[in-house]
């Protein structure tokens, strides 16, 4: 399916915030990951009626993109509760107001807790190599 390009509707909202960037341009936001893929984000949402504040929480859930091949989704990362609200709306409409510089930073984060997570894991003899060229 051939991509659409839609001019920007700037009366639609702050563009350098997520909800208001997904308003004026008509998609999601796009990052390019500090580990060099391509990440598209949206908010979602999950009940959390426990919760002092408030019974809805909202979550950023990043996809990553396919570098080769068939386009399509290839992986993905999600936030921990971003936002909280009374309703789903509210709750979707807190995190919108993130501003897309607080989301990028989100993304790296979740790839630098990733990536330590993958060295955690290495086979011994990786770790020792590492050592072994200082």
């Amino acid at each position: 399916m051939p991509g659409r390009h839609l001019p920007p509707d700037h009366s639609a909202g702050d563009e350098r915030t997520l909800g208001g960037y997904m308003a004026v341009h008509s998609r999601p936001a796009a990052f390019e990951g500090s580990d060099g893929w391509s990440y598209s984000v949206d908010v979602a949402t999950d009940d959390t009626p426990d919760d002092p504040r408030g019974p809805v929480g909202a979550f950023l859930l990043f996809l990553r993109w396919r570098r080769v091949g068939e386009p399509g989704v290839e992986g993905h990362l999600e936030t921990g509760f971003v936002a909280h609200g009374a309703t789903e709306a509210e709750a979707r409409a807190a995190a919108g107001r993130m501003t897309l510089h607080a989301v990028k930073a989100e993304l790296d984060a979740l790839l630098g807790a990733h990536q330590q997570e993958q060295q955690s894991s290495r086979p011994w003899w990786e770790a020792m190599r590492e050592e072994g060229e200082e």
